[in-house]
């Protein structure tokens, strides 16, 4: 789970309980048990299979890695706003991010540290948010069981979260929410005019931009230059390509020759903090208002996590 960084990852959960030894210590303990209970060390040899199931959760669960900053961390591209959520079931939504999370741990910031020879043990997140719409509240179960997934058991693995192309709804949203998020966490959100561009260039490379970033309205839509997929969150995207192969592998080497079963991998989803809770029933009714002013009469069933 360390990596070889011990103190460094105590610090983490300590940080992230406010120095807290008690509440650090229940942390950690409740994450490795997290971990023995539903054999998190063994789902980088679970894949989503067949491919095209697979590549639907990646059309629909917009996220890649798109670079790596100036000081080598690496940078995770989110399409909050595209994000659809509804081609699989909410089980395969979860083991995909977890297993995003794993080979980030396991296998992006061990090379990044190697590579720019000091430890690297965060990341930088872009949040998209172009095509937000009041319909995303039908999400809002999905994103707040992976937030508490990441909240309880990936302590203080981001450094800064970047929101760019942030429409109306949002701007409504954030005034209502930011309010109730500790100050530890709002020191890592900053929201960048437009897409972003010019700030982000402060602390990257023009080719570690997520695609969406490039140029003003160029939003989240699939771009090709020289033939190469820009767009980091395509299946074809190399950070893609190499995941799922390396998951593949894994498998492979676990199963011995025999074929790989099919089916989602099923996490226990954690009760989330009452904090989230908080933060969940106020975006739910500040878009319940914002439809409201529109006139639009929306049926909310939610999203089940159970994945019926």
């Amino acid at each position: 789970m360390h990596h070889g960084y011990p103190t460094e990852t105590l610090a983490r959960f300590l940080k992230a309980r406010d120095w807290d030894v008690q509440k650090a210590y229940k942390m950690l303990i409740d994450c490795l048990q997290w971990r023995i209970q539903n054999e998190i060390d063994n789902i980088l040899s679970k894949p989503i299979i067949p491919a095209d199931l697979y590549r639907a959760v990646r059309d629909s669960q917009l996220v890649g890695l798109s670079g790596y900053s100036k000081e080598g961390l690496p940078v995770i591209a989110i399409g909050v706003g595209l994000s659809t959520y509804d081609k699989a079931s909410v089980n395969y939504y979860v083991q995909s991010h977890i297993q995003m999370n794993e080979y980030r741990d396991r296998v992006v910031l061990p090379a990044a540290t190697q590579k720019y020879g000091k430890h690297i043990s965060t990341c930088l997140k872009v949040l998209d948010m172009t095509g937000l719409k009041l319909s995303a509240l039908n999400q809002i179960k999905l994103l707040t069981t992976i937030s508490t997934i990441d909240d309880l058991n990936y302590p203080e693995k981001t450094e800064t979260y970047y929101i760019v192309n942030a429409p109306y709804i949002f701007s409504a949203c954030w005034k209502a929410v930011k309010p109730l998020l500790q100050e530890r966490t709002k020191r890592k959100i900053q929201v960048l005019q437009g897409c972003g561009r010019d700030e982000l260039l402060k602390v990257m490379d023009y080719s570690s931009l997520p695609h969406f970033c490039r140029k003003e309205g160029s939003g989240s839509s699939r771009s090709r230059s020289n033939g190469i997929i820009d767009n980091c969150f395509s299946l074809d995207h190399s950070y893609h390509q190499q995941l799922y192969n390396y998951i593949r592998h894994q498998a492979n080497l676990i199963e011995s020759g025999r074929p790989i079963k099919q089916g989602s991998v099923h996490v226990e989803f954690p009760d989330p903090d009452p904090e989230d809770t908080k933060i969940a029933k106020t975006i739910e009714s500040e878009f319940q208002r914002l439809a409201d002013q529109n006139g639009i009469c929306n049926s909310l069933n939610g999203l089940k996590v159970n994945g019926d």
